[in-house]
């Protein structure tokens, strides 16, 4: 039945064309033939008026091309009445072919909405105490700045200004060498993480293969806005990383612990589903 109605569908797209083409053509045609017709019937009757014998060779020129004409209508005619058919023919065929196909994916941003509020709820955030943990375990002189962010950032997923104030208080660590070590380095984020993490491999092979564009429709599709990586109600956010270690899956991404490879834009938003 598919077949049958895509066979059917594609002769009238054909059908489509080739009347187009005729009437073109023939249009064309017409507009070239006019001017030379209109000279031959003006020369003719200026030697109507100097010869009545040529006459009868201006009537039978003007019945001549009084018929083309009438022929030219009646062809116009036909070929707009089969155009018409065909396109009725190519449009139900289309309609019904459309009808069949999955519908796409839904926004990314009506995936989140849909989420179960158990499944968005936030994960309860470790108290100070737990830097206080991390200084005594790491030291308090100026070597250990970046252990100690690395662990902060371990236990936080981001770098509280509240948490990096209280290294400062606990050990010899300066604001300014926070700030140096924290801006420094890419893999420290001073804004909260989402709830779900996504990373987007931009390596070498991954670029290639359309990194950019898989990391442009998600932020898209999570409306995330410019210059931020987080959507509004901190569920996603959106990473560019050096490199997941799948080259042969290029483009491929990461959403939490889970690796999605062979991407394009649209299984890219399904992924997240």
């Amino acid at each position: 039945m598919k077949r049958w109605i895509a066979g059917i569908t594609m002769f009238a797209a054909a059908v489509i064309l080739l009347c187009t083409g005729v009437l073109t053509f023939d249009y064309a045609a017409a507009r070239r033939r006019a001017p030379a017709d209109d000279k031959h019937i003006a020369a003719l009757q200026e030697e109507v008026r100097s010869n009545a014998a040529q006459a009868r060779a201006l009537e039978a020129e003007q019945k001549r091309m009084a018929e083309a004409n009438r022929v030219r209508r009646v062809r116009i005619n036909r070929l707009a009445m089969v155009l018409i058919a065909a396109s009725a023919i190519f449009l139900t065929g289309a309609k019904w072919q459309l009808a069949q196909k999955p519908a796409p994916p839904p926004k990314l941003y009506k995936i989140q909405a849909a989420m179960p509020r158990l499944e968005r709820k936030k994960s309860p955030r470790p108290g100070l105490s737990m830097v206080d943990d991390i200084v005594a375990r790491e030291g308090t002189t100026a070597e250990a700045a970046i252990p100690i962010l690395q662990a902060i950032q371990e236990q936080f997923r981001y770098l509280p200004d509240d948490a990096l104030r209280r290294v400062c208080e606990l050990t010899d660590i300066t604001p300014a060498q926070i700030a140096g070590t924290s801006s420094f380095y890419s893999r420290f984020r001073r804004s909260p993480v989402g709830d779900h993490l996504v990373r987007v491999c931009h390596g070498t092979a991954c670029h290639v293969a359309g990194a950019r564009q898989i990391t442009e429709e998600l932020r898209r599709g999570l409306q995330i806005a410019e210059g931020t990586d987080t959507d509004a109600d901190g569920t996603f956010t959106v990473d560019e990383v050096a490199c997941l270690g799948c080259c042969s899956l290029a483009p491929v991404m990461m959403v939490d612990e889970h690796t999605v490879g062979k991407l394009t834009p649209s299984s890219a938003r399904e992924a997240l589903q």
